[in-house]
């Protein structure tokens, strides 16, 4: 097995012109599948309260349910980088708590490094609180989700001037803070080359095109669940699971399920 994937090597693979792959994951089974492809990082992003908990947007993600599915990847990950989101109000009150917060998601629940939505002029003090402690952070901006409400819904940022003036302002901030890389979401797609091109840290897009330094994609979108324009489809398994469900209630009803070689032998037929 290849070595762990760390943050250096998120650095060694920009400079060499080597992309990184980023595909989130919230639970043992998937973790431990993903860690055994060529997947380079594993993002327990807040993004399950919409993939797997219900919720309409991540903002009712909470810090207990981020180190519990935290907990669960990082039992899994043997070489992948586990990054885990900080989830809505974890990071922006003060920096003490941002610090608190992000400790609980390393020495609790097993993350490699933390990612948060925002320049370093709105949270400076919290990302510099964080790296002073020696975990590692990733920054994010363009679509940020847990500002939708502010934002008017999820929309495509830096399409004016304005915007794209402030996007390449705020990537140089957080990497002259100390991030380690920073997410591009939902720019357009020569905004976000300009930005790769300018920064010597790796950017990695999500609805970003494709001269980011990486990738990352929501594990429930490639699999079939997916209906944003920016993802992907590699496998309906959607579909093949909603198959087998009813393949499996049908047997069942139809008595056909389960057969002898489904079931314990009887004493007769032991003694025989």
């Amino acid at each position: 097995m290849a070595g762990r994937v760390t943050t250096l090597t998120f650095r060694e693979r920009k400079r060499a012109g080597e992309k990184i792959a980023v595909l989130t994951a919230y639970d043992y089974p998937t973790a431990k599948l993903v860690d055994e492809s060529a997947v380079d990082a594993i993002l327990v992003g807040d993004s399950l309260g919409m993939a797997i908990m219900g919720y309409k947007d991540t903002l009712q993600v909470t810090m207990d349910d981020m180190v519990h599915h935290t907990g669960m990847v990082s039992r899994a990950a043997e070489r992948a980088l586990v990054i885990a989101d900080m989830p809505f109000l974890s990071y922006q009150v003060n920096a003490e708590e941002a610090l608190r917060n992000a400790g609980r998601l390393v020495g609790q629940a097993g993350a490699h490094a933390v990612k948060l939505e925002g320049s370093a002029e709105k949270f400076g003090e919290s990302i510099r609180t964080i790296l002073r402690a020696g975990i590692p952070v990733m920054g994010h901006i363009g679509l940020t989700p847990q500002s939708v409400h502010q934002f008017g819904g999820y929309r495509v940022q830096g399409r004016d001037a304005e915007s794209r003036a402030r996007l390449k302002k705020e990537a140089a901030g957080l990497q002259e803070i100390g991030c380690f890389s920073i997410v591009l979401e939902c720019v357009p797609a020569d905004l976000a080359g300009e930005i790769s091109e300018s920064l010597s840290i790796p950017t990695i897009g999500i609805g970003a095109g494709p001269e980011c330094d990486g990738q990352v994609l929501v594990l429930h979108d490639i699999l079939g669940w997916g209906e944003n324009r920016f993802s992907k489809t590699y496998a309906d398994v959607r579909s093949e699971m909603a198959q087998a469900f009813e393949a499996y209630a049908r047997e069942v009803k139809q008595c056909t399920f389960p057969e002898e070689a489904h079931s314990y032998p009887t004493s007769a037929q032991k003694a025989g």
